[in-house]
């Protein structure tokens, strides 16, 4: 469990933020749930006087790819970590040409049609899936402060991936929702399950597939989280000290 001493807040880092270096004092913990191992250990650390529970979506190396995340182990780890929040980091494709690569989203809203993860699979247990509007209020307010440009609102559409999507899912998907990503909607999910607030931060890293004539490479969103990855510590870092 978590250590006494106030409130702790979970913090999932996405591709490009598997080992924060804003965090001190960290501390890794390994937790075997219900639902079998998370990721990797999740990281019992400060940045200033607030407590974190840090944990690596892609595990510490990136090496658990989008369809292999665990994410019920995961949330489960966080929640015994003792987190009563959780801030995610996330690498997202737009769908929509003014949400450019270099940006950042907050998204309101999620769709997610495929492989729905749940912690109900024993009970009848129906949820409304939310994102919390206080924590993404915090964290728009952050990127002010880290001087990023930030989306106050948009609609992620989750994929399942690895692969990334056909010029044809764009298509429809450009009809849904803002940005695709992989994992926000199942962590969202999850949470809301367990009654964690949860919020993401989403680093636009590429234009999708077919989007524009520039053909899509995987070596350049790599590039582009790279160079992203400065600003979504930033924006992280202001939005713990807010929360703490």
């Amino acid at each position: 469990m978590g250590r006494p001493g106030g409130a702790m807040i979970g913090v999932i880092g996405g591709s490009g933020l598997a080992s924060p270096t804003l965090l001190s004092e960290p501390r890794d913990t390994f937790t075997v749930t219900p639902y079998d191992a998370p990721s990797g250990p999740v990281v019992l650390a400060r940045h200033g006087e607030v407590r974190v529970a840090f944990l690596a979506r892609h595990g510490p190396l990136h090496r658990v790819p989008p369809h292999r995340v665990n994410h019920r182990a995961n949330l489960w780890a966080l929640k015994e970590a003792g987190a009563d929040r959780i801030l995610a980091t996330s690498s997202v494709g737009s769908l929509k040409l003014p949400l450019r690569p270099g940006t950042f989203v907050v998204p309101h809203d999620f769709v997610s049609f495929w492989n729905i993860p749940t912690f109900f699979d024993e009970e009848v247990r129906h949820v409304t899936p939310s994102i919390d509007e206080t924590l993404r209020k915090t964290l728009l307010a952050s990127a002010r402060t880290a001087r990023a440009r930030a989306s106050p609102k948009g609609i992620y559409v989750q994929a399942t991936g690895p692969r990334l999507e056909t010029k044809a899912e764009i298509t429809f998907f450009k009809k849904l929702g803002d940005v695709v990503g992989m994992t926000v909607a199942s962590e969202a999910t999850l949470a809301t399950e367990l009654g964690i607030p949860y919020a993401a931060l989403c680093s636009v890293d590429n234009y999708c597939h077919g989007l524009t004539p520039k053909p899509l490479a995987f070596k350049e969103i790599q590039g582009m989280q790279k160079q992203n990855s400065a600003a979504s510590e930033a924006i992280l870092g202001a939005a713990l000290e807010a929360l703490g």
